[in-house]
């Protein structure tokens, strides 16, 4: 693992959210700096950027805060295997096998509602085409 430091703009860069944002997921507890530096400036490493773009990847399917807490929290502890005995180790499985199938009807369900977007955009430029120029479309 890279124990290179980063500042909170770098990642902001990085992982394409505003300090703000990142701040908020500090302060809900989803992401704590690696460290502090003497200034008092938020230091991160790569592995805290890998767990603010799960979060970033997770937040357009729709999930709450405290569903990204409970999957990191399985992840966190899935990576910690010599914590984990094998029922822990199942169980903590389960559960992120739960957020992928979640994450799959999420995106089809995301696929269904482009589709129709797609089809009414075409709807409306067929419109537009069929009035021709200058003309507005018939009602």
């Amino acid at each position: 693992m890279d124990d290179k430091h980063m500042q909170i703009g770098e990642v902001a860069a990085r992982t394409e959210l505003s300090l703000r944002t990142i701040r908020h997921y500090e302060e809900t507890g989803l992401v704590i700096p690696s460290a502090r530096s003497q200034g008092g400036f938020r230091l991160y490493t790569e592995s805290d950027v890998q767990r603010l773009m799960v979060i970033r990847r997770m937040k357009p399917l729709g999930f709450s805060l405290d569903q990204m807490r409970d999957l990191l929290d399985a992840t966190d502890r899935l990576d910690d295997a010599e914590s984990a005995d094998g029922a822990e180790r199942d169980a903590l499985l389960e559960r992120v096998r739960a957020y992928e199938q979640d994450a799959a009807r999420k995106i089809e369900e995301l696929r269904v509602q482009l589709s129709r977007a797609e089809d009414f955009a075409a709807t409306l430029r067929s419109r537009l085409d069929a009035a021709g120029p200058g003309r507005e479309p018939a009602t």
